[in-house]
């Protein structure tokens, strides 16, 4: 398809808020029971792509039904993408979000592998801020907790056939969230895939598409039904590690620190950035390599696996507890020391409670 940003200016529409009446507004859930995804607030927001028009009809307006042609290339081509990211309020009454440019980067390499429309990082960035500020009241204050934003492109055009869509719908919705995990702040059992697999190197893998999300249902709903929270898939030999189903995977070793090194099928997170980021700073010994599920089960049973976690915007830092390969069941010990420190320090940043030193965080007036 043309490259339509070159040939209208990267002109960026201005953005048109209509809020619901105050007596419309909808009952804030008790943050105790917020679970993760489960509630969604007042107002979204959304702007459309034509090659005629570019990038217009900003606005935020009341959350609703949206109205697609049934020919419409997401429901037939899979042209879907998303990105997940958090706003945290802190003592001050003041709204952060974590690393937005690195998400909004992102988004645009996914969007250039669907053959999508890239969104303006200005577009983006303003898109969430107007519709934050709406739905304020939605960003929780208590520990633990934050609200999550979704943005998302899908294909709109209506066609039969084999092509991009020529038409995009860019939309942000928010959800208040607690912990991800039902076991809340509890180490995570985990069970190891070696059937079936999510992705391969080439595919859709290292993007958050839709589909991408797709491949991993029913290995998930396999291992619930067993009692493990996640999957931790494998590649296509079903041996090298490549993250579990909600984040990436960091194994801590007696000597080294491992995590699978991006290689075109692995998402590269913006958690697992920044928890790279905080472990050269303390000049800790680790590495992003190639890693086994033979070699995982090789050193536990040496007594060589210290812990376990994993990276990403909806669980932070998850320490997992248990791994089931196969009929090898892999229990962890009771130290997370590591992980701990980690949670604690990204969360004191997040927070404004520690000092800000790699510039990751971005007030929402600033945007």
């Amino acid at each position: 398809m043309p490259h339509p940003q070159k040939l209208l200016g990267m002109e960026i529409p201005s953005i048109k808020v209509q809020l619901k009446d105050q007596s419309q507004w909808k009952t804030l859930p008790p943050y105790q029971q917020l679970g993760f995804g489960k509630y969604f607030s007042d107002h979204w927001f959304s702007a459309q792509f034509t090659e005629t028009k570019g990038w217009a009809s900003a606005k935020v307006e009341p959350y609703q039904n949206m109205s697609l042609d049934p020919a419409a290339a997401v429901f037939h081509y899979g042209q879907a993408l998303f990105e997940g990211m958090k706003a945290f309020r802190r003592a001050d009454g003041s709204i952060w979000l974590f690393r937005p440019e690195f998400n909004s980067h992102r988004f645009n390499d996914g969007a250039s592998r669907l053959c999508m429309q890239s969104v303006p990082e200005e577009l983006f960035l303003k898109g969430i801020k107007s519709v934050v500020e709406a739905d304020a009241r939605w960003v929780p204050k208590e520990s633990g907790c934050a609200l999550y934003i979704r943005p998302t492109l899908v294909g709109t055009e209506a066609f039969l056939g084999v092509r991009p869509s020529h038409e995009q719908l860019f939309f942000v919705i928010l959800s208040p969230v607690g912990s991800y995990y039902s076991e809340g702040s509890a180490p995570v059992k985990i069970w190891v895939e070696h059937n079936a697999i999510r992705a391969a190197t080439g595919g859709l893998g290292a993007i958050k598409a839709g589909a991408n999300y797709a491949a991993s249902l029913q290995a998930a709903l396999h291992a619930k039904k067993q009692g493990y929270a996640q999957v931790l898939w494998l590649n296509v030999d079903h041996q090298g590690i490549e993250e579990v189903g909600t984040m990436n995977v960091f194994f801590v070793f007696k000597n080294e620190i491992v995590t699978p090194a991006l290689n075109g099928s692995i998402l590269p997170g913006g958690v697992r950035d920044s928890v790279l980021h905080l472990l050269r700073h303390w000049n800790k010994p680790v590495m992003e390599r190639r890693i086994t599920i033979s070699e995982v089960h090789e050193r536990h049973l040496k007594g060589e696996l210290v812990e376990a976690f994993g990276t990403g915007t909806a669980a932070t830092i998850s320490r997992i507890g248990e791994l089931q390969w196969k009929t090898e069941r892999m229990i962890l010990g009771e130290q997370h020391q590591l992980s701990q420190e980690i949670l604690d320090t990204l969360t004191g940043i997040q927070m404004g409670t520690l000092p800000d030193q790699f510039g990751w965080m971005r007030s929402l007036q600033s945007l």
